[in-house]
């Protein structure tokens, strides 16, 4: 978690970060992405994307959206007790 100043509110709140960290194949590493968590209505959203409570719909997306962008193949996926990223990387 980290805090994060609402810039309209300047209110600080915790939220949730998710990173996708990749290494290439000359064991370089790149910043694939970063996810901050919102709050909507009482569901946690990231990028407008609603998460639903096994959160497998959520990192698809995240899959689909890292595809596009270029990633050609996950060999190693290494996370910590995210809900629904198994089904998601199958």
């Amino acid at each position: 978690r980290v805090k994060i100043r609402d810039k309209d509110s300047r209110i600080v709140k915790n939220k949730a970060v998710y990173l996708a960290l990749g290494i290439t194949g000359d064991g370089e590493r790149e910043v694939l992405g970063l996810w901050i968590a919102e709050s909507w209505r009482g569901h946690k959203t990231v990028r407008g994307t609603v998460l639903p409570d096994n959160g497998a719909k959520f990192w698809l997306s995240v899959m689909t959206e890292l595809r596009n962008r270029g990633v050609q193949d996950i060999l190693i996926a290494v996370v910590d007790g995210l809900k629904g990223f198994p089904e998601a990387i199958t």
